[in-house]
């Protein structure tokens, strides 16, 4: 249950996100464990380089982040 709370809150974040166009927010739930099996976090469903590179991205890119976050969690669904 736990799990579809994450995955519904990380959802909800990133269609909200995907459609703003300044000030991306983190993805950053306080979550921060990585996943062996798909290796993305299992709070914010980012790589270890997205989640290193973050505060140095432009929104655009951000913005891509969060589109392919989105993605991963309709996989996980």
């Amino acid at each position: 249950m736990a799990v579809l709370n994450t995955i519904n809150l990380i959802a909800v974040r990133a269609q909200l996100t995907c459609a703003t166009a300044q000030n991306v927010p983190s993805p950053c739930i306080s979550v921060c464990r990585m996943s062996k099996a798909s290796g993305w976090c299992e709070g914010c469903y980012r790589t270890l380089d997205e989640i290193a590179q973050w505060s140095r991205l432009d929104d655009g890119t951000k913005q891509t982040i969060w589109g392919q976050i989105e993605q991963r969690l309709l996989r996980e669904i």
